[in-house]
């Protein structure tokens, strides 16, 4: 089976890149490695057996049609993308262009070139905007959402506040509606928050990795004055470990039958959540060390509360976490103090 990964050397995509190199697949890997970290993954990938990688800016109707026209992928990972808040408010039009007109491109080069090809879009749990019309309970260490003990499913409305939020978004509408209109097999993932190897985390991406390198860095003494943290600390998200994602990819590919022309809530679900206060107690008990923080203002758009409910993935195509919390973040804190 072939397979196109496009965002193939980011943290999600050289993760199923490698699991895919596993498998005995066909792979070839899409990237502009304009991330930090991605030529690490690539150099990675490489050691792994990867021998098909392509430099491709997703801008680029031209160039997107003819990877996808001479390879003809049996399935396409669509991970390609500006991924930050804090980007598409800098820069709302570079965010556009790498997200709408990228995805759209990727469409039409399917729909003219490959329709038969399976098409995993991953979306974002932004496309339901800043969820401030949820009424919530404030505890002394998390936000709880009021109504919700299971997390929110796909029936939750869409109010993309953000211009990451709607470049994101009009993606996602874009491939269910190539799905009712064209017949195209694609299926569309609003994630919630991811963690695990091969992340090299930033101050605006990858929050958990991110904080788990303050806490090493504080263990160290090398950090001058506290880090900062965006709002109060009591915003709560679920969390969901990348073998467990790169799990789900591969069953919604498996089940297109069931899964086609589909949008599915993707994180860790309830049992999996923590606030970042509840994530400074386990990384001060794993690391042995006092972390000291400053606050800012909240980021704008930001959720008070996101959880995904993942009962429409486990009917559907029999997906579920598999990894619990505190044993993905020790293996997280294992890898960024290795690769620190």
């Amino acid at each position: 089976m072939k397979y196109l990964i496009t965002g193939g050397c980011g943290f999600l995509g050289s993760n199923l890149a490698a699991e895919a190199l596993q498998r005995g697949e066909d792979v070839v890997v899409a990237d502009n490695l304009s991330r930090v970290g991605a030529t690490s993954n690539l150099e990675w990938l490489k050691s792994l057996g990867l021998s098909r990688f392509t430099h491709l800016d997703m801008r680029s109707f031209h160039d997107v049609m003819k990877v996808v026209d001479e390879w003809q992928p049996d399935r396409i990972f669509h991970l390609a993308g500006q991924v930050a808040m804090t980007t598409s408010l800098d820069n709302p039009r570079y965010d556009f262009e790498i997200n709408v007109v990228g995805g759209h491109n990727l469409l039409e080069a399917v729909r003219q070139k490959s329709p038969h090809s399976v098409v995993v879009y991953s979306s974002t749990n932004k496309v339901y905007g800043d969820l401030n019309d949820i009424p919530y309970t404030e505890g002394a260490r998390r936000y709880t959402a009021d109504g919700y003990p299971l997390g929110f499913d796909e029936s939750l409305r869409l109010a993309f506040c953000s211009p990451y939020g709607c470049s994101k978004g009009a993606v996602d509408q874009y491939m269910l509606d190539y799905a009712r209109m064209f017949g195209l097999n694609t299926v569309v993932f609003r994630h919630s928050s991811i963690f695990g190897g091969r992340q090299f985390s930033s101050y605006d991406q990858g929050w958990i990795g991110w904080f788990i390198q303050q806490a090493h860095a504080t263990k160290l003494g090398r950090l001058a004055e506290p880090f900062t943290i965006s709002g109060d600390g009591k915003q709560v998200r679920d969390v969901l470990f990348v073998s467990d994602i790169v799990d789900c990819y591969f069953a919604a590919s498996d089940h297109i039958a069931s899964t086609r022309g589909e949008a599915f809530n993707i994180g860790g679900g309830a049992a999996n959540s923590l606030s970042l206060l509840e994530l400074f107690d386990i990384l001060e008990q794993e690391l042995s060390v006092r972390l000291a923080y400053r606050r800012l203002p909240w980021r704008a758009s930001d959720q008070k509360v996101f959880i995904a409910n993942t009962g429409k993935a486990k009917h559907r195509f029999g997906w579920s976490p598999r990894v619990e919390m505190h044993d993905g973040l020790r293996q997280m804190i294992q890898w960024v103090t290795r690769h620190d």
